[in-house]
């Protein structure tokens, strides 16, 4: 089938633009740190993955709550339909419930997604600060959310979830959704930078 090979082929894209986004990472100099270690960089890691993404860790979380519980829910939402790509070429063996709850599960996260067009445009900053990518990230992330929801309710429409699929997935590499591998990176080098000064604790002292 074209949109099964449309998908794979996007999948193929996906991997091979990880690998190289990982690779000029990993080639880039890095200045270790001359400072005397004065804490747990391996608690710090913990910490940044955990706790430090709390919204009273964070000042931005702690001033905007639904924009935050909007970003916490609809991200695993798209994780969530990462395993439904995966798994939906035997979508005709999922128990009906099961269906009818990831059809409303990925409709909500369409929703939520969708809602980023509105926060940017009506938001004066943001729309300063948004881009053509900012936007066509948000599209391509919605379209496979709906899809995703249409397919899971109609198996009909599983051809234009592979389509639309492969199309997200080969433009991640070049594009903001690429944001997904530096947030790793982003958060295990706060982790260990702030770790070892000592900054980050689970325990004030």
């Amino acid at each position: 089938m074209v949109t099964a090979g449309l998908a794979l082929a996007g999948a193929a894209i996906l991997v091979a633009g990880t690998v190289t986004i990982m690779v000029a990472i990993q080639r880039r100099p890095y200045q270790a740190e001359i400072a005397p270690t004065k804490g747990s960089p391996g608690q710090g890691v913990l910490y940044a993955f955990t706790l430090g993404m709390a919204p009273w860790a964070k000042e931005s979380a702690r001033r905007h709550w639904v924009a935050y519980l909007r970003g916490i829910v609809f991200h695993i939402i798209i994780f969530v339909g990462g395993l439904f790509l995966i798994a939906s070429p035997w979508l005709t063996e999922f128990p009906s419930l099961l269906r009818v709850s990831l059809a409303a599960l990925f409709a909500l996260g369409a929703a939520l997604t969708f809602a980023g067009f509105g926060m940017r445009l009506s938001d004066p900053a943001l729309r300063r600060l948004s881009t053509p990518d900012d936007y066509f990230a948000l599209a391509l992330v919605t379209l496979f959310l709906a899809s995703g929801a249409a397919s899971a309710a109609q198996i009909e429409f599983l051809p234009a979830f592979w389509a639309i699929s492969g199309i997200t997935m080969a433009y991640v590499p070049f594009g903001k959704l690429r944001h997904f591998l530096y947030f790793f990176y982003e958060r295990a080098f706060l982790g260990l930078v702030f770790g070892s000064r000592g900054v980050l604790k689970w325990k004030h002292e």
